[in-house]
């Protein structure tokens, strides 16, 4: 917080004539007042906001509830409201000579506009698209500055998920000199690729002020390595830049014994851009991270990285942050992506649109390749007041915009250019809106492949017409034989499973056919909303690995065995194996098109238990499986040797039928040091509180998991526990939300007190200055637990 006060002192010094820098950036994060509704006149100057509720961007207005079975939005928005929102705060700036003023927004859900003084300065109606609007010439020298946004998701149900509403992403101020680079004005690519060294080609938009005579700049490029020395610089050839024109700089330069960004050693490198005047003053300047790696896809092989081929397992996410709505602290998601590939996960596809930048700096840090998706409709609607309404007047511009701002992120290797389209119903108009999106894709970034999510394309002909093979690489949704025979019909065709169900049959048809490249499950996290098909009372899809706070499903376990290539081991309780849930290809029935149809998502499979506590404690069947992708494995109940099984060739779970006794199951790798146990709860006793980490940051981007489970005198997690725990925070923190995974429970992500599921519940809690919070759990008749966090500022 001290950091950005002295940057918005600097603004403030810049508007009274003080030596400016090349950039100023401030982030506008506090001093906000918010209103759900739409007052008449909300954005005029002199208008009277002070009753309004103070808040902190990003906010999601939407997540405080209440939840209703009434909603707008219905299941598909997990019963949340919707509707109109206001956001207003000052702008403490003056206009200075020389110096050019800009509002960048990341994000406004949903149909965004913006003034500056009661001036209309722009509008975007998708509600992922980031978008930058000048402002210096509605600046003030004397009176307030004002800047006013209008968030409207009235239009319910515009979205198939939770897409919350408001102010959700980040917002900032950024001024320049006279000549700037525009939002998503930097494109580095690296054409040559040599173990001796790496041709990096910087390619730079600069927009000249208008009213500002014509004058040469260059660009001034020096790149930083991994090692934070710097690795080369490079200056281009001066341009003539007149008045109000944009002009594109260009230059090259190699870089020395490369090294590669990659999924185990994503090694990243940073440009430092300035742009320079005539008379070598800086009037604009940027870093921009990027990668050296070569990502290719082919139709014999797949994927290939780095000259490697790697099969792609890949989970779709949607956004929303579960308890935190979709103004997601970057802490959630370092959380979940950090998890995901622990389990083997190494791709990751947005679905069904963009994500906000900092997601993808930490795809970029992490490791994991990215297919960034655009849309989730075209000119057919899937919701009456969706996207489709927009498609035809916006898509250009917003496809543009998506794939301009992302371009640089090496974790990138797929556009998408949308998501089961009902449009391919029609096939001369599916065929134009793909030709529209592709050549603006193609010319915004022609260093990397376009695919698309069919949604059933041997229904629709898409195979047979032509529009699949307008793609570069062919994705089908489900049906994975399908996709393996349209290859068999015409071995050019490059394929990717887009999106895939978690059964056993889906992940081996991809793993034993080479030329797959791979598959993007549905999905990686429980995400709220799209709840139609399950109904009120439940607010969430759970078809994640991991669940809404990040713990890891049972499928996810198993999900880990097939695709991790550490040793791994799970154990369980199968209540009914001689009788296990059919595969579910997530398509359902054949249905005629165009058609809304929520796509099916595997059902948890509520026979399989990760506790050895069935409720009945007297002898009876049950069978323990084992989840390894361990050559042998050994189990054994209370001591009791039950065998070794080995692997099998189709990743199916291995099991040992035994007569139920209480105590301790063990299963071991043999030839390793894994192992997992089971343990019978006895009564409940006490609450454990078990921190993730044992500091965490005061900003919104940090944010800390306490979790908090009901435990036995032995410290055994009690299985199907729901006593009410009570959080509180004490000292320099604060409590944000509290969890338990829940697809039914309603009480507000806010309240302190919520009930356990299956024992389990989570504090998400977030430092507050430099010193030390203490967290407290309490339950009725327990005894509860105090753990203790440091908070930095």
């Amino acid at each position: 917080m001290l950091a950005r006060r002295a940057v918005m002192v600097l603004a403030a010094l810049i508007g009274a004539g003080a030596q400016a820098a090349a950039r100023d950036v401030v982030e506008l994060d506090g001093g906000w007042r918010f209103f759900q509704g739409d007052p008449e006149r909300a954005e005029a100057v002199d208008f009277d906001a002070s009753g309004w509720s103070r808040v902190s961007i990003p906010h999601d207005w939407q997540i405080a509830g209440p939840i209703r079975e009434d909603a707008a939005a219905g299941g598909a928005g997990g019963y949340f409201p919707t509707g109109i929102a206001w956001y207003r705060r000052d702008l403490d700036v003056r206009p200075a000579p020389g110096r050019r003023w800009f509002v960048e927004l990341d994000g406004v859900m949903e149909r965004g506009g913006v003034w500056v003084n009661g001036h209309h300065v722009g509008y975007r109606p998708y509600g992922y698209v980031s978008a930058r609007y000048e402002i210096t010439q509605l600046l003030k020298a004397e009176g307030r500055n004002v800047l006013a946004v209008r968030a409207d998701t009235s239009h319910a149900p515009s979205s198939r998920w939770y897409a919350g509403g408001g102010l959700y992403r980040k917002v900032r101020l950024i001024s320049t000199g006279a000549a700037t680079i525009p939002l998503g004005g930097v494109f580095v690519t690296t054409p040559e690729i040599s173990a001796d060294a790496a041709t990096v080609r910087i390619e730079t938009e600069v927009e000249h002020a208008r009213g500002t005579p014509a004058a040469p700049v260059r660009l001034e490029a020096i790149l930083i390595g991994p090692n934070g020395r710097e690795a080369a610089r490079t200056t281009s050839e001066p341009v003539a830049l007149a008045e109000g024109r944009t002009a594109t700089l260009r230059t090259e330069v190699k870089i020395a014994r490369p090294r590669l960004w990659d999924l185990d050693r994503p090694d990243l490198y940073r440009a430092r851009l300035r742009v320079l005047g005539a008379d070598g003053a800086a009037l604009d300047s940027q870093e921009v991270p990027f990668g050296v790696r070569k990502a290719e896809f082919r139709a014999d092989s797949g994927f290939w990285l780095n000259g490697r081929n790697v099969k792609l397992k890949g989970v779709a996410v949607h956004e929303d942050g579960g308890a935190v709505g979709m103004a997601v602290p970057l802490a959630v998601w370092r959380q979940r992506l950090t998890r995901l590939k622990a389990m083997g996960v190494n791709a990751i596809r947005t679905a069904h649109n963009p994500p906000a930048p900092g997601f993808l700096d930490l795809t970029d840090e992490l490791g994991l390749v990215v297919m960034d998706e655009a849309f989730d409709q075209w000119n057919v609607a899937k919701n009456p007041g969706d996207y489709h309404l927009f498609f035809g007047d916006w898509h250009v511009q917003d496809a543009h915009d998506i794939v301009a701002r992302d371009r640089n992120h090496p974790s990138i290797v797929l556009w998408s250019a949308g998501n089961e389209i009902h449009d391919t119903a029609f096939p001369v108009q599916a065929k134009a809106a793909l030709k529209s999106l592709l050549d603006v894709i193609h010319r915004t970034d022609p260093s990397r492949p376009v695919t698309q999510g069919l949604f059933r394309p041997n229904v629709t002909g898409d195979y047979a017409n032509g529009l699949a093979d307008m793609l570069d690489v062919v994705g089908q949704n489900y049906r994975e034989t399908e996709l393996i025979q349209a290859h068999k019909d015409d071995p050019t065709r490059i394929i990717v499973g887009t999106e895939n169900s978690h059964a056993r049959t889906s992940w081996l048809a991809v793993r034993d056919f080479k030329p797959y490249s791979g598959m993007f499950l549905w999905t990686g996290v429980d995400y709220l909303g799209e709840a139609d098909r399950r109904g009120w009372p439940n607010i969430d899809n759970p078809a994640g690995l991991l669940d809404r706070t990040g713990a890891p499903r049972i499928r996810g376990l198993e999900r880990e065995s097939w695709w991790s290539e550490t040793p791994v081991i799970h154990v369980v309780r199968n209540a009914a194996p001689e009788a296990p849930p059919a595969p579910n290809d997530g398509a359902g029935p054949t249905l005629p098109m165009p058609v809304t149809v929520a796509v099916a998502t595997p059902a948890a499979r509520p026979q399989i238990f990760a506790d050895w506590t069935p409720s009945d404690l007297s002898p009876h069947p049950e069978t323990i499986e084992v989840y390894s992708n361990c050559p042998s494995v050994r189990v054994t109940l209370n001591g009791r040797d039950l065998g070794i099984q080995t692997l099998p060739a189709d990743a199916a779970p291995r099991r040992w039928p035994v007569t139920f006794a209480p105590g301790t199951v063990t299963a071991s790798c043999i030839g390793s040091k894994a192992k997992a146990t089971l343990r019978t709860a006895g009564a409940p006793a006490r609450v454990v509180l078990e921190p993730e980490t044992k500091q965490v940051g005061s900003d919104f981007d940090d944010l800390a998991f306490v979790r908090a489970r009901i435990a036995d005198a032995k410290g055994v997690t009690v299985p199907g526990s729901a006593l009410l725990l009570t959080f509180s925070v004490e000292g320099a923190g604060r409590l944000v939300a509290v969890d338990n995974a829940s697809s039914v429970d309603h009480t507000p992500f806010t309240s302190p007190t919520r009930a356990a599921l299956d024992g389990n519940a989570v504090a998400l809690v977030r430092g507050a200055g430099a010193g030390q919070m203490r967290i407290r759990v309490e339950a009725p008749g327990l005894k509860g637990d105090v753990v203790e966090l440091e908070s930095r500022p």
